[in-house]
């Protein structure tokens, strides 16, 4: 018998078990906090005098009480109800308490990273930058965040411990692309690569991992599911940050998606895609991923294939303004990005014809300036749908989104709604946002309260 085979508590079986039943044990909140989280309420907490956006209605009402025990809400009453005995009385004056938004395609490692500081810097260095990133990310009333791409397992590990104080996450770990895909970062210097080559800089971080044929797609989507990820992304086509594919080239085969899409369901969770080209949402799609990001130069075969198969799209308002992903005038980037910029519209405008189940992201990239814009890119989703639908999407449906990661799905209960049972992650916002949505792209001014599963990070109604 080997010494991994004795049953004292110091054999690796019961280290093992230990720290399995340590991380079980913090399921619902963490004993150990940083100075940046605070602790638990100790008594419910009573929101009255508000306006309501439910997460799913056209308009806020009043007349209503929102009571919160633990880190779900408990019921929502008439205003003429009695507060329980002890509770935390929160007065609202008047102002609208609404759920926690959800971003549904962010970056948490790599959208306040420098693109030559995620290539060349300590991976601390980075961990550190990205937490207090993550931080920020929640003081702008995003308490929830679908990653699509990025080693971010270690942190969200550390926020849900407590460690650090920042959104709820839907990790996808490293995106799988074809050699010369979307995540393949690798320099020209290291091409052709030796049979027996090690990891690139890229792969090593797991922001992106390089996997050809249905063998290798196969070991790479497990890993990233052994990892933790709460669903998978693979690289469908082109990119625009990427250097070495054009735009409109079409990556990976239907088999390989098909593996992919196998492993995936295996698990009870999906695969997503990055990609814009018809050809390349085509051929994923018949290798049956259910979600696309992107999709701003699909066109109207492609959508209605989208529409008929009921999958997700996932399209960011990409557009040559103030909330671009700047490149360089005159790169490879730029041409690329300009190309892309001019399909959002019609996109938009499929995805609304066919009614096809439409999420919201933002797709922030190494840029900490445009990451605090946040709101601001959210609240300019109004050049194509009304404020009460802009405001469903970043909370109800894209919630729906995020469940779709079924068992895989690290924080199974309600989320985007006000009602009972659902998680305490709520807004209350200086205003109605239904009647000005702009209120959203000024978090530090406009939200009053930021609770995220019942612990209040903000409140600045004092």
């Amino acid at each position: 018998m080997s010494m991994s085979d004795h049953s004292d508590g110091f054999s690796r079986r019961g280290l093992m078990a230990g720290a399995i039943a340590t991380v079980g044990a913090a399921a619902l909140w963490p004993a150990s906090l940083s100075a940046r989280v605070p602790a638990a309420p100790s008594r419910p907490t009573m929101f009255t005098n508000i306006r309501i956006f439910d997460g799913r209605s056209k308009a806020t009402g009043g007349g209503r009480q929102v009571l919160i025990e633990g880190n779900r809400i408990k019921a929502v009453v008439p205003a003429s109800a009695a507060v329980p005995e002890g509770a935390n009385v929160i007065d609202g004056g008047g102002r609208t308490l609404i759920p926690g938004l959800i971003d549904a395609h962010w970056h948490t490692i790599m959208s306040a990273v420098s693109m030559i500081d995620l290539l060349t810097a300590d991976i601390g260095y980075i961990n550190l930058l990205s937490a207090d990133q993550a931080e920020k990310t929640l003081m702008r009333g995003f308490t929830s965040v679908r990653d699509l791409a990025g080693p971010s397992f270690g942190l969200k590990r550390a926020i849900d411990a407590g460690l650090n104080a920042g959104p709820r996450i839907w990790p996808s770990g490293g995106m799988i692309s074809q050699t010369s895909g979307h995540g393949d970062f690798r320099m020209p210097y290291e091409v052709p690569a030796a049979l027996n080559a090690g990891l690139s800089r890229g792969e090593v971080l797991n922001g992106g991992v390089v996997a050809d044929g249905v063998e290798q797609v196969l070991k790479r989507a497990r890993e990233q599911l052994m990892l933790g990820a709460s669903q998978l992304k693979l690289a469908a086509g082109g990119g625009v940050a990427s250097n070495f594919d054009p735009i409109d080239v079409s990556q990976y085969t239907e088999a390989e998606f098909r593996a992919a899409v196998d492993a995936a369901e295996n698990w009870g969770t999906y695969v997503t895609i990055h990609g814009y080209t018809p050809r390349a949402v085509q051929t994923a799609l018949r290798g049956g991923v259910r979600c696309v990001d992107h999709g701003q130069m699909i066109d109207e075969e492609t959508a209605r294939i989208i529409a008929d198969k009921g999958v997700w799209l996932c399209l960011q308002p990409f557009l040559d303004n103030e909330f671009a992903n700047k490149y360089p005038e005159g790169s490879q980037s730029a041409a690329k990005q300009k190309t892309m910029f001019a399909g959002t519209d019609n996109a938009y405008g499929l995805a609304k014809k066919f009614r096809i189940k439409t999420a919201w992201g933002t797709d922030v990239l190494h840029d900490p300036k445009l990451a605090d814009r946040q709101g601001g890119i959210l609240a300019s989703m109004t050049r194509w749908y009304s404020s009460d639908e802009v405001l469903k999407m970043a909370t109800s449906i894209n919630a729906e989104l995020l469940a779709m990661s079924g068992p895989r799905n690290p924080y199974p209960g309600k989320l985007g709604v006000i009602e009972p049972t659902a998680y305490a992650d709520l807004l209350l916002v200086d205003g109605d946002p239904i009647a000005d949505i702009q209120l959203l792209a000024d978090p530090d001014r406009n939200l009053k309260i930021i609770m995220k599963d019942g612990r209040i990070y903000k409140n600045s109604l004092a």
